[in-house]
């Protein structure tokens, strides 16, 4: 019982420590993200909208190359990356109505 116990601690104390790894490479002040979005993949600010608990989520995409990333601003200025493919289509479709 002690070893199972002991064996989760260490694989949960693992994981947080990954994950605060994960965090520490994918987010930075917005000002050096929006410059290498722009510098390194041809990427600029294609829509942005408003996230839970004052965060600012934005679409960079590149028309050349097709390729997008989605970031999250938080209210401390930190950027994040959250996703990032290839293909990315502007779409003028009409929005539905209110109802």
């Amino acid at each position: 019982m002690k070893k199972t116990l002991f064996k989760m601690t260490m694989g949960l104390s693992i994981m947080v420590l990954a994950a605060q790894q994960v965090q520490a490479r994918t987010c930075a002040p917005r000002e050096d993200v929006v410059k290498r979005l722009a510098e390194t993949y041809g990427e600029t600010r294609r829509s942005i909208g408003i996230a839970s608990q004052g965060a600012v989520m934005e679409v960079y995409a590149s028309a050349t190359s097709g390729s997008w990333t989605i970031t999250v601003t938080l209210p401390d200025g930190k950027t994040c990356l959250i996703a990032s493919g290839q293909s990315y289509e502007n779409l003028a479709e009409a929005l539905p109505p209110n109802i």
